[in-house]
Formats: C-alpha cells, structure tokens, sequence
C-alpha cells in the first residue's frame, strides 16, 4: 500500500532526524528498523497517524527533536503515541537506579498504554529481537527475559502482532539455550 502524503512526510523526517545513526547489531541505518515497524503495522488495521507513529517511534529517544515538533508537524494524536513509546526510565533519567527496577518500571507503564501503541511496540520487539540474539548472545541472556515480560503485558495490542512476538520470543528463547 502506497504511503499518503503525511506517511512520506514522516519517513522523510524520520531519516533526516535519525541521519547516519546505524543500527547496533546490523550494518544498517536506523531508518531501515523503522520502515519495517511501519510495515507490520501497515498488515493491522491502521490508520495514517499509527503510520506516522511508527516511523517516529523512536525519535525522542535516539535524536533532539522535541515532542513539541511532533505535535506541530503530525498532530496530537502522532505525537501521544509517540510519546506513549518514549522509554520513561532510561539510564540518563535516572543513572542511580539499576537496569532491572527501570526496565521493570517501564513494563508496568507500558502495559498501560493504548492499543496502537502497543501494536508499534510489539513490532518494535518483533524486529529487534532477532538481531540481538544472532549478534550479542550475551547481551541477550539479559534482554530477553526483558522482552519476555514487555510481550505478556501486551497482551491489548494488536492480536495477531502478539502472536509474532510470542514467537519471536519463543525462538529467541531456544537460540540462547
């Protein structure tokens, strides 16, 4: 299905804002991650706000747009989402505090996100995981239980989405054995 004209307007953000940022585990920009996100969100019921959502997923996090930015170019709606998908306890927030009570905090709040963001979210896991158990298996043996935890409180988003992730979940799990 062909991008609308706000779809285009938001990948081409994306790429600018994300730049030459590559991915950690594979030789690739971070664009190409956020492409297929959009894409399995692109096989759910969606509209072009959960498109541009997903393009822009993690912008917050990874570049210096502002949220305001967001809101005036994509609307209140793209932006909620993406700030739904905003980690709100990462290490530079709060550096005293150990991975697990962030990672277990940012569960609890995740489960209680909207169902479009948790559609994105579960895609986000769908195409990350695999990644980092082929490339960092030590690194995974922490992540995975993580991802783990994030998919069963998911369960609200998009159904055949959680299916994929618990899949994915599930090989990663017999991957790292």
């Amino acid at each position: 299905m062909e991008n609308t004209e706000i779809e285009k307007q938001a990948l081409e953000f994306a790429r600018a804002a994300h730049g030459e940022q590559k991915r950690k585990y594979k030789d690739e920009y971070y664009i190409e991650h956020l492409i297929r996100v959009a894409d399995m969100i692109r096989e759910i019921p969606h509209s072009p706000e959960l498109i541009c959502a997903a393009y822009l997923h993690d912008i917050l996090e990874d570049t210096d747009v502002p949220l305001t930015r967001i809101k005036q170019d994509y609307g209140k709606k793209v932006a909620d989402l993406v700030e739904e998908l905003t980690d709100e306890f990462t290490k530079k927030k709060y550096p005293k505090l150990n991975r697990r009570w962030r990672k277990k905090k940012e569960t609890e709040r995740l489960a209680k996100i909207s169902w479009d963001a948790q559609s994105i979210k579960l895609a986000d896991i769908i195409d990350n995981l695999p990644g980092i158990v082929e490339n960092d298996p030590k690194f995974a043996k922490r992540y995975l239980p993580e991802m783990e935890a994030l998919v069963d409180v998911l369960e609200f988003g998009e159904f055949n989405l959680l299916m994929k992730a618990r899949e994915v979940v599930q090989k990663a799990k017999e991957n790292i054995e």
